[in-house]
């Protein structure tokens, strides 16, 4: 495996595609253990309603931000991904719950 060189230290093209190559993989694998909870949360929700919740969402992409802050990103951005990330493993759920019920 190749060593990952630190941004401060890259000096090539080769060297900062690598990295990012390596921190999608992450991303990735991250992602794909998200869909598992939210899974396990259309397996424990009783009903389809309670898939959708307003208030979580804005719960979850306002912890994001604040966690965006405190890595200096823009909040905007990341804002933006999750309200993407968030709307996606919604349609997921119910995808999930609905296979579940019937």
């Amino acid at each position: 495996m190749t060593d990952i060189v630190p941004p401060d230290a890259c000096t090539t093209m080769p060297e900062i595609r690598t990295a990012i190559d390596a921190l999608d993989r992450e991303i990735v694998a991250l992602l794909a253990k998200r869909m598992r909870y939210i899974e396990a949360a259309a397996r424990v929700k009783n009903a389809r309603e309670a898939v959708r919740d307003e208030d979580r969402k804005a719960d979850v992409i306002a912890k994001a931000c604040a966690a965006a802050e405190a890595h200096d990103l823009s909040r905007e951005h990341v804002a933006a991904i999750y309200e993407l990330l968030v709307e996606r493993s919604i349609a997921h759920e119910f995808r999930v719950f609905d296979s579940i019920e019937a």
